[in-house]
This record gives C-alpha cells, structure tokens and sequence, in this order.
C-alpha cells in the first residue's frame, strides 16, 4: 500500500469511530488494525507490542507525579490564598474579579502543569462569585475557561513533559520558551478584561495598601516556591523532569499536610485514587497514539509530507501556518498528548526541512493544541468551566470566542517572530539549544 492509501485508511476509519463516540484512546488503536491485516508482513499483535514500547518511558513517570502534585495543591486549599494575592495585586483595574481570575490561572499554571486541575480548581472558587458581582454568565464561564489553559503553556507544563519526551527535545528548554509566551497570553487576556469591564460597567475593588499586599504575599510564598522548586532544579541539572515531578508531590504533600494544614489522612486515598484515575487514561492514550504514530512511520507517511512541502517551496512561516491550523483543527477532537504522539511525528520532519528550530516547532505545537481545551466538540476545559457556571456550553461561545482572538494574535507572532519562544532559553541557558 502506498503511504496515501495508508493514511486514508487509518484517518478515515478514527474519523469513524470518533463519530460514533468510541473512546479516542480505543478509537486510535482500533484504527490500526485493518492496516496490520491487510498487510502480509505486519500482524495485529505488533498493536501490543508497539504500545508495551512506548511505556518503558522513564520520562513518562512524570505524567502521573504532576498529577498527583496539581491535585495536592488544589486539595491544600493554595487557590485562596493565590485569589488574595491576584486581588491586592490587579484587584483595583476595571473588572477587578475578571483580572484576578486570569492572574490567578497564571500562577496557578506556574504549580500545577494541568488546565483541567486550574479550570476545576479555580473556576469552583471564582465562578460563583462573579456571578455574585454581576458578571455575565457567558464571560465568567468564557474567561475561566481560556486562562485555564496556560496551564500547558507556562511551565511546569505536563503537555511539555510529554512533548521532550517523546520528540527527544530538552524539556528545560521547553520550560524556558514557555515563560515569555504564557506572561504574554495572560497580558493579552487581561487587555480583554479592561475592554468588556469598561463595555458592560464591571466592578472594581479598592487598592490594596502597601500591607496588604504584603500580607497576601507571605500567605502564598510556599505554594509560589514550587515552581522555582521545578524549573530550577531541572535548568540548574540537579534533578530530571522525572525527578522533579517527584520532588513536586513531596512538597505539596507537606506543603497541604504540615504548613497549610488542609490536607487530612483521611484525603490521600481519595487524592491518589483521582490522580490514578487520571494518569490512566492519558498514558493509555499514549500508547494507542504511539502505535498508530508508528504505522504511519513504517509506511513512510512523514517523509511523503516532506517531499509534497519540498516541492511546495514553502518556508518557515508558511510551514509554521500549516503546523498551527494542524494542530488547531485536530486538536478540536481528540486530547493532547496523543495529537502530539500523532501530528508531531508527523510534521517534525516537515518542520525540519525548513530550517524551524525544534523547540519553536514544540511551542507552536502546545500553543495550538491549548485552543482545543476551549473548542467544541473535545473542550474540557470549557465543558468543566460550563459545568461549574451551571450554564450550556452553546451559551457561552460568542464569548469564548472574542477572548480567544488575542490568543490567536499570539499564535501569529509566536510563528512570525521566533524570538518570543526562543530569547529566554538563549539568555539563560544556551545549552538547551
């Protein structure tokens, strides 16, 4: 079979499962297996095989450790203590809630490396209470949504964890070319705060006094000391990400059972039940997007892109358009990590051949597939945020959809300017290039 009649056959039997609501994680796997039958030299048990593969992953430990360290926090009751500190900080610019809201999914993302465990977290504190001041249900729930997911963008980032490792990329690089685009998104969500706030007369609340502020930072110091725990600790190279991870669940554990005092015994099993619950399904997809990846591998789809891009004559901007609407359009339907597995083996080699640094193909990568954690059908993050506002998810797409319009613009410059992922890396640690 020719790679193009491969790749028809697999993306055409997901697309129908996925249609019919199989689960995406059985959907990729089940994907394989008419092309392993038709095949005279492949056999269905290399399904198997080829996912066993992609699990004997060191780095992939760190998967389940952040989300067992973002449950931890969210359980130890740090997201108050984040609102007070965003308050006495950003609480008195028009739509006071609104800004503390996307400050607060930025530190948060700087903790946990998960847009779920921020979207669930912060928006059952947040949501409701701007419902309470007046904010409108659709941009309460638009708002909470789209900063949830920083998340994957500011390091730790697990999407960054998944992405290194399977794509043989330094992760502290990655953590380092997050930093400036993920301050940048929050900028840019705060700018449409102040313009819906000055629209619609949201309220504001009184400057914070010079104590005050400094009261709110002492009270969230040690939940604001982890990421420089994380990122440090790898930059520095005194531990791997695996490590890190590791380290992060130890200090939250203390963090939410001696210091803050919010995390009972009673707690962990349920904790570590979630976590578990969670891990599980991602790593599954792992491996079923691994095995598929693979197929496309052996039948040498990746290299036909890359002579139909060689023959294009594109360059890096237009091949760095063509990742992003990649990633934008899959990442609609099917979760992260294996729309990484699959897309980003695919398109390296294309981005490769034109000269696109692996970390800035990485960034593009990750930014895109943040915008499917807000888009229907897949959005999990906009079904959580709906879920918590009590509200249908058809209500808030205008919303969603002027707050998501500077996330593009980022987008845009990210790929036009490869500057903005790649200037700290290079000032801080140029080894990681």
């Amino acid at each position: 079979m020719s790679p193009g009649e491969v790749a028809a056959i697999m993306f055409g039997t997901f697309a129908v499962l996925v249609v019919l609501r199989i689960p995406v994680s059985f959907a990729l796997g089940l994907a394989c297996i008419p092309v392993f039958i038709a095949d005279d030299r492949l056999s269905p048990s290399l399904l198997m095989s080829e996912m066993w593969k992609s699990y004997n992953s060191f780095i992939l430990l760190a998967v389940p450790f952040f989300l067992l360290a973002a449950n931890l926090m969210n359980s130890a009751g740090i997201t108050e203590r984040l609102v007070n500190l965003a308050k006495a900080t950003v609480g008195h610019l028009p739509g006071g809630l609104g800004h503390i809201n996307v400050m607060v999914s930025m530190l948060f993302a700087g903790i946990s490396g998960s847009s779920t465990a921020d979207a669930a977290g912060i928006g059952s504190l947040l949501i409701p209470a701007m419902k309470k001041q007046g904010y409108d249900t659709s941009f309460t729930v638009a708002i909470t949504a789209c900063s949830s997911v920083m998340g994957v963008i500011i390091p730790p980032s697990i999407l960054m964890v998944v992405w290194g490792g399977l794509m043989s990329v330094s992760i502290g690089g990655l953590f380092l070319a997050g930093v400036l685009p993920g301050l940048l998104m929050a900028l840019f969500m705060m700018a449409t705060v102040w313009g819906y706030a000055r629209k619609r007369g949201y309220p504001i609340y009184q400057r914070a006094s010079g104590r005050q502020f400094l009261q709110a930072a002492v009270k969230a110091v040690w939940a604001l000391i982890t990421p420089i725990i994380i990122i440090g600790g790898i930059v520095g190279g005194f531990v791997t990400p695996t490590e890190a991870s590791v380290l992060a669940v130890i200090y939250s554990a203390i963090l939410g059972g001696l210091v803050y005092r919010s995390v009972r015994w009673g707690d962990f099993p349920k904790i570590l039940y979630d976590s578990a619950r969670l891990s599980a399904v991602s790593l599954f997809c792992i491996g079923t997007a691994s095995a598929f990846g693979w197929l496309l591998a052996y039948f040498r789809v990746p290299q036909t892109l890359v002579d139909l891009v060689a023959s294009a004559g594109t360059g890096p901007i237009s091949v760095g358009l063509l990742i992003a609407g990649a990633f934008l359009l899959i990442g609609m339907f099917i979760d992260a990590i294996p729309a990484i597995i699959i897309l980003g083996t695919i398109l390296l080699p294309v981005s490769q051949s034109v000269g696109m640094h692996p970390i800035h193909f990485a960034i593009i990568g990750v930014i895109s597939l943040a915008f499917g954690l807000v888009t229907p059908p897949y959005g999990l993050c906009l079904l959580i945020s709906a879920e918590v506002g009590g509200t249908k998810v058809v209500h808030v797409l205008k919303d969603v959809v002027v707050v998501l319009l500077p996330m593009l613009l980022l987008l845009l410059l990210v790929i036009l300017f490869p500057e903005i992922v790649l200037w700290i890396p290079r000032l801080i640690a140029p080894q990681f290039l």
